[in-house]
């Protein structure tokens, strides 16, 4: 038996519990990790109040979490890793506990901290997927809302990197950060479209959602098409044509492996805001969902 956050309805960050659960067993290919972090992600309190019921039902009692760093102390057969490796990835039944499984554990390298490496895996995931969705080109002008937010604060980097003219709405706390990352830093809030439109006078040829605060609608006017225009944190996409992008952390191999050696050799940033014991995980989602947080919360069991 090991610990673990679980919650066994939907509901307020409340609802999360420490719990002794069964230590899992690793199946063929898979590792188990000793858990050393665990990031929280936004992903994991739309899950935890029910909101994405209909895309991740439920089977009480639920380990939420999506991705972790740890040292491997069990094998399956035919596992691509040793037990004493340093590794990360998307876990397998949940990653707020002691122990986690892994299909596709990526080396950690020693100069990525734990809390880092815990970090990049699903946010990683969807700035790749959702910067290929767009098929944004060098030379052209992109939109994030969000973009001192954990999933933009990297699309940002990749954009740059690539040669994408960025600007990014952000609170008025975060335009010293984001303007360091090479983009174009707009304050969000009433008005923002207009700053926008001054901003980029050529136009904005892709907007890339991270934020979910209620922007769609003048995106697509600022692109002219909703085809050109994607969120992954607002539910009304559907009423504006606009794609709603989800994945999973687990189809995050390509990318992992590259996302890993940028930010081991200091070409990606990903700012870690603050550090949980796993007994307070309840108050991690509670300090999120109040939009208290400038970078991630990692959890450390």
């Amino acid at each position: 038996m090991s610990k673990a956050i679980t919650f066994s309805e939907y509901g307020a960050p409340e609802v999360l519990h420490l719990s002794e659960v069964t230590t899992p067993e690793p199946g063929p290919g898979q590792v188990r990790i000793r858990v050393r972090a665990a990031s929280v992600n936004p992903l994991d309190m739309k899950i935890r109040s029910g909101l994405m019921a209909g895309q991740f039902p439920a089977r009480f009692p639920v380990v939420p979490g999506l991705d972790a760093a740890g040292v491997v102390d069990a094998v399956g057969e035919g596992a691509d890793a040793a037990v004493g490796d340093e590794v990360l990835g998307a876990t397998v039944g949940g990653s707020y506990s002691e122990y986690a499984l892994l299909d596709e554990p990526v080396a950690k390298p020693e100069a990525l901290s734990w809390e880092v490496a815990a970090s990049l895996v699903s946010v990683g995931e969807a700035a790749f997927r959702v910067l290929g969705q767009l098929g944004v080109q060098p030379g052209q002008t992109l939109l994030i809302h969000g973009a001192a937010g954990s999933v933009g604060a990297i699309a940002v980097q990749l954009a740059v990197a690539r040669g994408i003219t960025v600007i990014g709405t952000v609170a008025e706390q975060d335009i010293e950060r984001l303007t360091t990352l090479g983009a174009t830093a707009v304050p969000y809030g009433e008005g923002w479209a207009e700053r926008v439109r001054a901003a980029a006078p050529r136009g904005v040829d892709y907007v890339f959602d991270a934020s979910g605060a209620g922007v769609l609608a003048d995106s697509v006017t600022l692109t002219g098409d909703a085809g050109k225009v994607i969120t992954i944190a607002d539910m009304s996409a559907q009423q504006h044509g606009v794609r709603f992008s989800i994945g999973s952390a687990a189809q995050g191999g390509k990318s992992l492996p590259e996302l890993v050696e940028l930010a081991a050799t200091g070409k990606l940033t990903v700012p870690i805001w603050r550090t949980y014991p796993l007994t307070e995980a309840a108050q991690a989602h509670a300090d999120l969902e109040a939009r208290r947080n400038q970078g991630k919360a990692v959890l450390l069991p």
